[in-house]
């Protein structure tokens, strides 16, 4: 502020656009109220006709989190004439992106239209992002089939909004459609493919993805994102010998010595989880704490599901617990549910109700519909049916139309003789018109 003044007193303030823009960066890296009041009195006294502070200020509040911020300057500036060009567009779209805020994207859209900025292949991308953010798919393919000219970065944003919309066809379509765009294939292309090949169990194509990564990708043994991209597709296609074959190759140095991030040894501990390999996943985890990785929240939820299922009570008691003490890492409902289900499969039906009102208490959330229901599972196993009712209502809280609470309920009142509980029951799921999910197989034919 003292040098602020002292450019105000000498005229250097109104000598170049580049002082503007480094005094505005000086008041977002400590914002509060009293530097905002500056920054908005500042605004009144420089050139409305030159878009240079205002992008530099919008990119700032977006890049700190400041959204709400870099979305009134961006409305400041369409109000008062001043020139919106592609960096102030591309800023505005991400904090809208990032706030979900449809609305607004829908606006910029048609001011880009209307001024001819669609024809940018980055503000092209970032719209595409604003509605695949917000899961409107339809709007993103008419952005991307709309934009003039394309690349790859607009292609995987629509690839992106596909995985997340779990659309696996539709993104092969699109992948298949790029060489006729003339776009090229990026190592974020691959791994979105890799996503969608795994989500539609198509082995054969994730072994030509993977085929083409070691022809065209530099250094493909360290690219994480990559790498783990491919150790989850072998593994939700059932092949975890493949799986640990490509973690065995990754993160390889120049001197053979291995790098392995917490993304590949988390990867490969939810391959052998996946496919029941639980003393893999012990044995592996033991490895990973002894090459000096530090688990993330993920990791542990895998680790102690894995000793719920190899009746390890309390190896996976010792690692809950190893969260807080050892990683510092606050147990999410995630963790509770694993530890719960733990305590379920060994009979511990009053431990494991001991910990959820310890977790309810202690502000931990209510649990998850999953908690619930290994709850109400082990209930019925120890015929507790005033537990079993109490995890049934809070399960059916969280997600009324669950069919599976009400089979589990019904299995256990059929077990107690509870005809006229079960009679009451199936009146119930008749009125809400509810139906047991169908089981289904799918297997590959030519392509």
């Amino acid at each position: 502020m003292q040098i602020h003044a002292h450019l105000l007193t000498t005229g250097l303030l109104f000598s170049s656009y580049n002082i503007h823009s480094k005094l505005i960066l000086s008041y977002t890296n400590g914002l509060n109220k009293n530097n905002l009041k500056t920054l908005t009195n500042f605004f009144k006294s420089i050139n409305l006709k030159n878009p240079l502070p205002f992008n530099v200020l919008i990119s700032e509040f977006c890049r700190n989190g400041f959204h709400f911020f870099a979305l009134k300057t961006f409305s400041f500036m369409h109000f008062n004439g001043v020139p919106l060009d592609t960096y102030a567009l591309c800023s505005s779209l991400l904090s809208s992106s990032l706030t979900k805020d449809v609305k607004l994207g829908n606006r910029i859209h048609s001011h880009v239209v209307k001024s001819g900025w669609l024809s940018s292949v980055f503000v092209g991308s970032a719209l595409i992002d604003v509605y695949a953010k917000s899961q409107f798919i339809s709007d993103a393919e008419m952005v991307f089939d709309e934009m003039p000219v394309k690349n790859t970065v607009c292609a995987n944003a629509l690839l992106s909004a596909y995985g997340e919309a779990k659309l696996w066809i539709e993104g092969l379509e699109l992948f298949r459609k790029m060489p006729v765009l003339n776009l090229e294939y990026d190592h974020f292309t691959l791994s979105a493919m890799l996503r969608a090949f795994a989500g539609l169990s198509a082995i054969e194509l994730g072994r030509q993805v993977h085929a083409h990564s070691i022809r065209k990708v530099h250094d493909v043994g360290n690219d994480v994102i990559l790498q783990s991209s491919l150790i989850e597709m072998y593994g939700k296609c059932g092949l975890a010998g493949k799986a640990l074959q490509v973690f065995s190759l990754t993160g390889r140095g120049q001197r053979g010595e291995r790098k392995r991030d917490v993304v590949l040894w988390t990867s490969m501990l939810g391959v052998y989880g996946r496919n029941g390999q639980f003393e893999e996943v012990i044995e592996l985890f033991k490895v990973m704490l002894m090459e000096g990785i530090i688990p993330d929240g993920v990791a542990f939820v895998t680790v102690i599901s894995a000793c719920g299922h190899t009746g390890q009570v309390q190896l996976g008691i010792d690692y809950f617990e190893s969260m807080t003490r050892d990683c510092k890492l606050d147990p999410q409902p995630a963790h509770y549910s694993c530890l719960v289900d733990l305590l379920c499969r060994a009979g511990e039906v009053d431990k494991a109700w001991k910990l959820v009102n310890e977790m309810i208490h202690g502000g931990h959330g209510c649990g998850s519909v999953s908690m619930w229901g290994t709850l109400l599972s082990a209930c019925k196993d120890h015929a507790n049916v005033e537990l079993a009712n109490l995890a049934a209502k809070k399960a059916l809280e969280l997600d009324p139309q669950n069919i599976g609470i009400y089979v589990m309920l019904r299995n256990l009142y059929a077990k107690l003789g509870m005809w006229e509980e079960i009679e009451r029951l199936r009146e119930l799921i008749k009125g809400r018109e509810l139906k047991k999910d169908v089981g289904c197989s799918w297997i590959q034919i030519t392509n």
